[in-house]
């Protein structure tokens, strides 16, 4: 915890003379994401080639994770959108540090995502979460959602590794394989290139004794119930996996800051923009979810999340209900007489 909070206070002193401070002349508006391999990337891709229909050019850029991307909003980077894990961002908005929670309240959801199963990658001698105490455990990079979410999990179960080690997804799957490393913690929407590119090694010879000494650990916890989400890992999503897997999850969203309400000409050009890609992405939601990755399958885009405020700005072209059409009342009255429609 001390060492979160730490990183966090050190995020408020960099990016403290930078609030809201963006250059004008930036083309387009950067969306930060996440690894190369993850689906984060995925899902920017995929709104910035729907948005490309609508003139509105969307600069998908990698990070190394949601604190990373925090920082980058807040930094003179054009990275007006990111895409983050929801305890995140709740975390930082219980903050003791009111700077901290200055920035978390003044973030906005765009859109609600998916779902993020949390993939514990281990030698098969690690069984149960609590095997995890006294040995390597990859927890990712420092700042990234996988780092928050690992360490967030074994303080709930209050398990202390021997090590934790800071690694970028692939690194850290192939320290596990190769045996540097006990277990991994990955936390991304289920199917994750990264783990289904293990059916390709489990059919090499030299690669295939690796992939057999390893497997996903269940997570099931009680304690983990009571902030995350219950799920499942199964073969529909990775085929070397001969049987389901209980694991947890975090929900995936897209924020920005509130640039509505703001006089500056910055902020007025963002909110027009975050107004123009609310309308695209509803207005292809549809081919979001036949064409882009398989999660655009799971995504709400009204759902509400309980500790976020959404954003004005991107809201301002959500289409009112469909009304009915006012029938004639000679109209009905006839065809009740003529007892065509029941009298209701």
């Amino acid at each position: 915890m001390t060492r979160y909070l730490l990183f966090c206070s050190a995020i408020v002193v960099w990016a403290s003379s930078l609030w809201f401070v963006s250059p004008l002349g930036a083309e387009g508006i950067g969306m930060v994401t996440g690894s190369g391999t993850g689906t984060y990337i995925q899902f920017g891709q995929d709104i910035a080639k729907v948005a490309q229909s609508a003139g509105l050019d969307i600069l998908v850029k990698e990070s190394e994770g949601s604190i990373d991307n925090i920082r980058r909003l807040v930094s003179t980077e054009n990275a007006a959108l990111g895409i983050v894990q929801s305890d995140v961002l709740g975390f930082l908005s219980r903050s003791p540090d009111p700077q901290v929670r200055r920035i978390a309240s003044r973030l906005r959801l765009v859109f609600p995502f998916y779902n993020e199963e949390v993939h514990l990658l281990a030698r098969k001698e690690i069984r149960r979460f609590e095997d995890l105490a006294g040995k390597r455990v990859v927890v990712g990079t420092k700042g990234s959602g996988n780092w928050l979410t690992s360490n967030n999990l074994l303080r709930m179960i209050n398990i202390r590794p021997a090590e934790r080690i800071e690694l970028l997804p692939p690194e850290g799957a192939s320290a596990v394989l190769g045996g540097e490393a006990d277990a991994m913690v990955y936390v991304a929407g289920k199917p994750v290139k990264l783990f289904t590119t293990f059916r390709e090694l489990q059919n090499h010879p030299q690669y295939g004794p690796l992939v057999e000494a390893v497997h996903f650990v269940p997570l099931k916890h009680e304690s983990m119930l009571q902030e995350y989400v219950a799920t499942t890992i199964a073969p529909d999503d990775y085929e070397w996996l001969s049987e389901a897997i209980p694991t947890v999850a975090v929900k995936a969203v897209l924020i920005s800051f509130d640039f509505s309400g703001q006089s500056t000409s910055y902020s007025q050009k963002r909110c027009k923009q975050l107004a123009k890609l609310g309308r695209v992405v509803r207005e292809n939601f549809a081919e979001l979810q036949r064409a882009g990755h398989p999660k655009w399958k799971e995504v709400k885009l009204d759902q509400e999340l309980e500790l976020w405020k959404r954003d004005a700005c991107s809201q301002l072209a959500k289409p009112e209900p469909a009304k009915e059409p006012e029938e004639d009342l000679v109209t009905v009255l006839t065809e009740i007489l003529k007892g065509k429609r029941p009298l209701r």
